[in-house]
């Protein structure tokens, strides 16, 4: 991606908008933030949501379509933009497929929502992936400027597939000139049934850090994510937008906050048997990612800010809204399990995975 700017376009007539996923818990903020931006008169006009089922928002124009299906062009006669949400915030259901299944899926969703956009004519594309694409790095600045390099390893996970849709994204700028793609790149979400790997890194009994790390903790509410989606597609922002709370927390203040204690580990130890564990299949997520809880990839959100809008939750608000959307969950290597197991073990992703391998050492010594 060339480095951001800001693309504002007269408009003669108000805009119709196109949700996809619009019955999700995001998708539902979304368009619910456009239906409240319409009613207030402005550039924003009616609101057409996609997907396989409805969603309970009045005033949404349902279409009901597969979004991999070729039908997903006709379905998209009549509108002006489209929002179409790439990261998942459904982790639980995640770890039912796997990494293969996902990534075909999420190619050949981002494929379809290109071609169909191009085919009805569109004039802007909005995809929302992840702020975690520019990687976790102690060498990270903080903040990340909107134009920094995507530097985050491109492994099987859920990041790697984020990194392929941005790819597709590239590839679609140069083929399509008439479709502006815009990518929106939000930190850590929370909010009402965000369940993700960084969510699940506070359902653990303690918090990873790990030695010489200097975590800059920061999150995006997922209203203030659709208030700022509204923001990209009536100003016509792009071709990089990030969007989160303004600064960020360090872990002693995370760790003051959730009144959670931590576990220091060597980095060596962590990613080694994190690496291990993944490769028999404990570890639902690759060792790599281990690095968004305990380097810093904050972000500045400037194209947004430049263009007048703010957050409405700061890092703090955000913590407690993670807090109280895990609440009764517990984790051990992001997999929920009863209290009485997580009572066994360690902290969050690689700390959990020392308590999973001493259970099983623990184990084989009795097999013997």
């Amino acid at each position: 991606m060339s480095s951001p700017r800001v693309r504002v376009r007269s408009r003669r007539k108000a805009m119709t908008v196109g949700v996809t996923g619009a019955a999700t818990p995001v998708g539902d903020h979304i368009v619910r933030a456009l239906l409240a931006r319409a009613a207030e008169g402005t550039a924003i006009g009616s609101v057409v949501g996609l997907g396989t089922e409805r969603g309970g928002a009045d005033g949404v124009h349902w279409r009901l379509v597969d979004l991999d299906s070729p039908d997903l062009a006709r379905s998209l006669r009549g509108v002006d933009a489209l929002i179409h949400v790439a990261a998942s915030t459904d982790l639980a259901a995640d770890l039912r497929t796997s990494a293969r299944t996902r990534r075909e899926r999420a190619t050949r969703e981002m494929q379809t929502v290109v071609i169909s956009a191009a085919a009805a004519g569109l004039a802007q594309l909005v995809v929302v992936t992840s702020a975690m694409t520019y990687g976790a790095s102690p060498a990270n600045a903080v903040p990340l400027p909107e134009d920094a390099p995507l530097a985050a390893d491109p492994d099987e996970g859920q990041v790697g597939d984020l990194l392929v849709v941005e790819q597709i994204l590239r590839a679609a700028a140069d083929v399509h000139p008439g479709l502006a793609v815009t990518v929106v790149r939000p930190a850590a979400l929370v909010g009402p049934n965000i369940d993700t790997v960084i969510t699940r890194h506070f359902e653990a009994p303690r918090l990873l850090t790990v030695r010489g790390g200097c975590p800059a903790w920061q999150f995006c509410h997922v209203e203030d994510l659709a208030t700022a989606l509204v923001t990209t597609v009536e100003l016509g922002l792009g071709p990089v937008v990030t969007v989160a709370s303004q600064g960020w927390m360090t872990q002693k203040e995370i760790e003051a906050v959730s009144g959670m204690r931590r576990v220091e580990l060597s980095e060596s130890v962590a990613l080694g048997i994190g690496q291990r564990l993944h490769r028999v299949g404990i570890l639902p997520f690759p060792a790599s990612d281990l690095a968004y809880a305990v380097y810093p990839w904050a972000v500045s959100s400037a194209t947004l800010t430049a263009a007048g809008w703010q957050p409405a939750y700061d890092n703090v608000t955000c913590l407690g809204v993670l807090l109280d959307s895990i609440r009764g969950h517990h984790a051990m290597a992001a997999r929920r399990v009863d209290r009485k197991d997580a009572a066994l073990g360690a902290a969050s992703a690689a700390v959990a995975l020392v308590g999973t391998a001493a259970i099983m050492r623990r184990h084989r010594r009795k097999g013997r």
